[in-house]
């Protein structure tokens, strides 16, 4: 099992992650390239909240893939064209994903390959064979 590690020595958390997560010995780990807000057949919705929701869905499938789910998922990074934007993929992460046996790092970027895209999303996962 995946286990949190939060010293009490430093400042908890800003929200609903953990500073690091320990993989047990001999854990498989899954590590994707960002995924985009963008659907199979190319199309990218204008509302970020839908392009979220795209990226987490894309990750759903790369993780039933691997034979995994989001409870194996130990690290997200993500990066969004906006502040305003943090909270709306906060509150959408929150729909796939619960506890906090991950970690968590978002960023603000100037833009993406395509202009259209406000959000993306990468993890890692780790789980027992």
């Amino acid at each position: 099992m995946n286990r949190p590690v939060n010293p009490p020595a430093i400042r908890a958390p800003f929200s609903r992650y953990s500073h690091g997560v320990l993989a047990p010995a001999g854990a498989e780990i899954l590590v994707t390239s960002g995924q985009l807000g963008v659907g199979p057949d190319d199309l990218v919705p204008e509302d970020v909240e839908a392009q979220c929701v795209l990226c987490f869905e894309n990750l759903s499938a790369i993780l039933a893939e691997a034979g995994m789910s989001f409870a194996d998922v130990i690290r997200f990074n993500a990066f969004v064209t906006d502040r305003a934007y943090f909270p709306i993929y906060g509150a959408v992460r929150s729909r796939y994903v619960s506890g906090e046996t991950y970690a968590s790092t978002l960023v603000i970027v100037s833009g993406f390959t395509r202009p259209e895209f406000k959000v993306e999303v990468e993890i890692t996962a780790a789980r027992l064979p």
